[in-house]
């Protein structure tokens, strides 16, 4: 039967495994942003349909595109137990601009078509998911952007975290004395 030692042994095991793998926390933050954006997607292409702005199909796509792709990157970038490959690196941060250049993009159509002089689109109850595509597309950006902190400062909290002390005190080891094997007697 194995020795469970309850809460305090699963939280020991999780802080050596982010000691080991500090950059899950950026990517567990990214992935947060693409699940959000994934699952708030209908408000964004019913606006799209709604509005039919220049290039806010594309930038809805683009979005999408560079999102799964910043993924590969990242994963290429932190090769398990290896150093960061700055190449990757330096082409997920070009990724991930282009996914918030698309959302600030789509927001800024989205208030063009919202104040035009000219027959501007009325957001009501009905079309209330204009309003909700654009609040969705700001939290999108700010998920983002603590993404891409949380990438840039790994090498600083990776050294806070390598300071928790995660090893487990076994008995008094340090008073044992040397056992003869010689078999004599």
């Amino acid at each position: 039967m194995k020795n469970n030692r309850g809460i305090g042994e699963v939280w020991r095991r999780f802080l050596v495994s982010l000691k080991r793998r500090p950059q899950m926390i950026p990517l567990v933050v990214l992935t947060a942003g693409f699940l959000f954006y994934s699952l708030n997607l209908s408000y964004v292409s019913d606006t799209t349909a709604r509005i039919q702005g220049s290039g806010m199909g594309l930038a809805g796509f683009a979005t999408m595109l560079f999102s799964m792709l910043s993924f590969m990157c990242f994963l290429n970038a932190f090769p398990y137990r290896k150093k960061p490959v700055v190449p990757m690196m330096a082409l997920l941060f070009a990724m991930l601009a282009i996914v918030i250049f698309s959302d600030v993009y789509y927001i800024n159509a989205i208030w063009a078509a919202i104040t035009r002089p000219d027959n501007p689109i009325k957001v009501t109850v009905e079309t209330s998911y204009i309003a909700w595509a654009e609040y969705y597309l700001r939290i999108h950006v700010g998920i983002l952007v603590t993404g891409i902190v949380l990438t840039l400062l790994l090498p600083v909290y990776s050294k806070w975290l390598r300071k928790i002390k995660t090893s487990i005190d076994v008995g008094d080891n340090g008073s044992m004395e040397a056992i003869d094997i010689s078999g004599e007697a």
